[in-house]
């Protein structure tokens, strides 16, 4: 949980942010106990009940559930259901855009897959451009 709040969404969606990053990063295991509202308030300086609406959402989505006296625990399934949430949304706000925009150029599906799995490998973008000029 060390990253900060910030102004640019409600601190409880940053809250439920934060845990289910944890969750994805594999600091938050399965059935593991998350820290307490009280807890997440006083870290982040904010109001408990802010950090429990954050909590709160969590369990709706399923990805905590409640052990009552105890506390809060990850969700058994919970990584893969947020991995399989975030892939689709990744999809959506980054692939398919993208696939627009290579229609629109005239860049075929292999030049662009291609073009991909070489900004995955880190390769610079100056090096798209010859290839992409020796393909025309």
């Amino acid at each position: 949980m060390a990253a900060v709040i910030d102004d640019s969404r409600p601190i409880f969606l940053q809250i439920a942010a934060l845990i289910e990053n944890d969750i994805v990063d594999g600091n938050l295991p399965e059935e593991a106990q998350i820290p307490s509202t009280n807890e997440l308030a006083a870290f982040h300086r904010i109001n408990p009940a802010t950090a429990a609406k954050g909590v709160n959402l969590l369990v709706e989505a399923g990805i905590l559930y409640k052990r009552r006296g105890i506390g809060m625990f990850v969700s058994t399934g919970a990584r893969a259901a947020l991995l399989a949430r975030r892939t689709e949304e990744f999809f959506e706000q980054y692939v398919r855009p993208l696939a627009a925009e290579a229609r629109k150029l005239g860049i075929p599906a292999d030049e662009l897959s291609r073009m991909i799995i070489r900004g995955a490998n880190g390769a610079a973008a100056a090096d798209g451009t010859k290839e992409r000029s020796a393909a025309l």
